[in-house]
């Protein structure tokens, strides 16, 4: 969620090159954002409510340390005056903070019998006041780890003292990486912000901490304060891959960038899916569980493991797997999916999952994330940094990697490369410029209707409720996601003259079935929108989509990502950042 950039260096450029780290981690979503430098040992601060746009820190001295946070309110309101960062007392130390600081009205509680003036409503700014009290017993390093180890819940926080020359971080939780750089060393909640300055990385684990200056890194013990050897690593991803480039949107571009993560996972994907394979076959009971867009990923899984290989395997919504996990065992496995490897949800069932002793396996698509940090096998899912809130293109490298391994799974790991390729070729049909002149004329039609409905059978239910998730997530219309088959037992209530209904008719043992659910809509009024590989009678908008086979999940999908984008355009909304969401929930 909140975003975090830090910068210390040889050179007086700090508050310039944090608000362009900033600017990179927008689409994380904010309502708040600040900076702080340190200038002739003074801290100066800027901060405001809304968004970046256009806003300069010419205003503020240059220094060489400095640091930023993008803020998405949870303790106060959204306030300049709780926005990050938060200052001490006498203005000698500034915080930053992602999570949440579970016993901070304790702790506030005692430093304002002490004396301590607080000005915010947030849990951050406790931080600050107790680390003015550490300081005074001890160096500032040790004093931000003592304070650490006073915090409950899960937590990043970053420190800077006007009288020190070093950036200070501490994480449990809340993910925070380390850039090295040359005469300058950087630290940020997402490694894609690192990008314009480095690939080589250090991704910080629970329980330790950063101590940064322009000349070097150290890791220590949160607990212990001993110091820690520093692995590096190098970040994959080129620049170009976190820009927009000639699209207006990140959205737009990621949709349009589908194609080649297909034909990327077709050509070194089978190494992965057959190793996955063989951990399923050893496994008693394997489960896939995602949040989100992820969850729609894991329930296709159970129907491609199903169809394709004649394996039964669980799924489960990740914010919920850990209320119903008591069966778990060290012979069972956990296939966890996500895009971003730190939603907090997932992490959690995950680590109540590791504690039953259980395997645990990520499809990830962030080298060095928590998910993939924790996990005991690890699939990287290959889509390159995706910037829009909404998952695009992290989703069809799940399906891709599911299906690819669900053929694996049956020893038949080529025909599976082979249906992805037919995936491909659809998708590539539905990017044409006729194909999604198509689609825009259609979001024309929708824009100003307040509720559609989605229906599928089969492989399409889970398109069904990633559609209806893609429409109100971005274009704020209320969507819902409906198993065809049970129309009848509520959902036909709903349906009235010009209701619009999308229903997902692919070359299946679903087409009848699901074909009737869309004449039961028609019959009661409704505006029906046929995705399918052959026109009907019944359909009052037609979207052909290509057979792929059981991989016709994916270009259904696309047709959904499309038709939500230009629907948000239509309405004029940023299909990049909606309200009120953020790409990596990182609090519970």
């Amino acid at each position: 969620m909140c975003g975090i950039f830090g910068y210390v260096s040889s050179k007086k450029t700090s508050p310039r090159r944090v608000l362009a780290g900033l600017k990179r981690l927008e689409y994380r979503g904010y309502d708040s954002w600040g900076i702080a430098t340190i200038s002739n040992e003074k801290i100066s601060v800027k901060k405001r409510v809304g968004k970046i746009g256009a806003a300069s820190v010419g205003d503020l001295p240059e220094g060489y340390i400095a640091f930023g946070h993008t803020r998405w309110a949870t303790h106060g309101g959204v306030t300049d005056i709780n926005a990050h960062p938060h200052l001490d007392c006498k203005n000698e130390v500034a915080v930053i903070h992602n999570g949440i600081f579970e016993n901070y009205e304790s702790v506030k509680k005692d430093l304002i019998k002490n004396g301590h003036k607080f000005v915010s409503e947030t849990d951050t700014e406790a931080i600050s006041h107790t680390i003015e009290d550490q300081i005074k017993k001890t160096n500032f390093p040790e004093a931000v780890r003592k304070t650490f180890n006073k915090m409950e819940g899960l937590n990043a926080v970053i420190a800077i003292c006007a009288t020190d020359r070093s950036l200070i971080a501490a994480r449990n939780g809340s993910p925070l990486i380390v850039g090295f750089g040359d005469g300058e060393n950087f630290l940020a909640s997402d490694a894609a912000a690192l990008l314009p300055h480095t690939k080589k990385v250090y991704f910080l684990e629970d329980d330790e901490m950063a101590i940064l200056t322009d000349k070097s890194v150290k890791v220590v013990d949160t607990k212990s304060g001993r110091l820690k050897k520093v692995k590096v690593q190098k970040i994959t991803w080129n620049l170009a891959d976190g820009e927009k480039g000639k699209f207006k949107h990140f959205m737009l571009k990621e949709i349009h960038e589908q194609p080649r993560v297909i034909a990327d996972i077709i050509g070194s994907g089978t190494g992965p899916a057959q190793n996955l394979s063989k951990l399923i076959k050893s496994s008693k009971g394997s489960y896939l569980i995602g949040c989100g867009t992820a969850s729609y990923a894991a329930l296709a899984g159970t129907y491609l493991f199903s169809k394709i290989a004649k394996f039964h395997i669980n799924s489960a919504i990740g914010s919920e797997f850990g209320y119903h996990l008591d069966f778990l065992n060290r012979k069972s496995l956990v296939i966890a999916v996500s895009q971003s490897g730190e939603t907090m949800d997932i992490l959690e069932s995950v680590k109540k999952a590791k504690n039953k002793e259980a395997k645990i396996a990520a499809l990830v698509n962030v080298l060095g994330s928590s998910l993939y940090r924790m996990s005991d096998y690890k699939t990287l899912i290959g889509a390159g940094p995706e910037k829009a809130v909404a998952s695009t293109k992290a989703l069809v490298g799940m399906l891709s990697h599911l299906i690819l391994t669900a053929f694996a799974l049956d020893g038949r790991v080529r025909e599976g490369q082979i249906t992805l390729n037919l995936a491909l070729e659809s998708t590539k049909n539905i990017l044409t410029k006729k194909s999604i002149g198509h689609i825009k004329n259609l979001a024309n039609k929708l824009k100003n209707k307040k509720h559609i409905y989605v229906i599928g059978r089969g492989l399409s239910y889970p398109a069904s409720l990633e559609a209806a998730l893609k429409i109100k997530e971005i274009s704020y219309i209320h969507a819902e996601g409906l198993a065809a088959g049970e129309l009848k037992h509520g959902p036909l209530a709903l349906v009235e003259k010009g209701t619009p209904a999308i229903a997902y008719l692919p070359n299946d043992e679903t087409y009848g079935a699901n074909l009737a659910g869309a004449m039961e809509m028609k019959a009661r009024g409704g505006y029906i929108i046929g995705v399918s590989f052959k026109p009907h009678e019944v359909f009052d908008y037609f979207i052909p989509v290509t057979d792929a086979r059981e991989a016709t999940i994916i270009p259904n999908i696309i047709t959904a990502q499309l038709l939500a984008y230009y629907l948000t355009i239509e309405k004029g909304f940023d299909p990049d950042k909606p309200r009120n969401l953020a790409k990596s929930v990182t609090v519970k």
